[in-house]
């Protein structure tokens, strides 16, 4: 355990699930290409680790999600939207979400992914918060399991009170460096792409 107060997942502990994590899912496909889908941006952190651990070809896809106030006879009510996804037909495919909690925005992800008919379609995530649930989903791949209704701050997660800044200010390092790969058109090392871990920290 981290000696930084709140800490519940330490740094090593997270590092070890998303190896287990990385190894059961190279079992499942393997060595089939696999097509990963990560939802931006509480996904990335996430997703960037457990692909180092899977053992076979990974195509990366992004999707970010909008929320909308709509207008619906006189109510207003909260709609959640995607752009236009990839073309997955055929595909085995691995949606990485950092956390599900009601599942309504994944389940809604799934279904619209799945209407370009994937081979197969399954959902990894770091945290599955399942009491507050209102769909009948279930993660196929988790880090952890958590009764917690508290908010979850560092890797890659940020609080709404902006508490994330501090423990996910890693990440801004590692997308300028990759952006300066693609510019340069050298390969990096991976080391070069590494980014210093914090831990998981729940807050009050």
């Amino acid at each position: 355990m981290n000696s930084r107060k709140g800490t519940a997942f330490s740094a090593a502990r997270i590092a070890a699930r998303v190896a287990a994590l990385g190894k059961e899912v190279s079992r499942e496909y393997n060595g089939r290409r696999l097509d990963v889908v990560i939802t931006l941006d509480r996904g990335f952190v996430f997703a960037a680790d457990l692909m180092r651990h899977i053992v076979a070809p990974v195509v990366c896809h992004f999707v970010r999600e909008e929320v909308r106030d709509v207008e619906d006879g006189g109510h207003a009510r909260r709609e959640v939207f995607f752009g236009s996804g990839p073309e997955l037909q055929g595909r085995d495919v691995l949606v990485v979400d950092a956390v599900l909690e009601s599942g309504v925005t994944q389940e809604f992800l799934l279904r619209r992914l799945g209407e370009s008919k994937p081979r197969s379609i399954r959902l990894a995530v770091l945290l599955d918060k399942s009491a507050k649930r209102r769909v009948a989903l279930e993660p196929d791949y988790f880090g952890f399991r958590t009764a917690s209704n508290q908010m979850w701050v560092g890797y890659g997660l940020a609080a709404a009170n902006g508490m994330g800044g501090i423990f996910g200010s890693f990440l801004p390092q590692r997308t300028r460096c990759m952006r300066r790969a693609a510019k340069d058109g050298r390969r990096k090392q991976e080391s070069d792409l590494l980014f210093r871990v914090t831990g998981l920290v729940r807050t009050t």
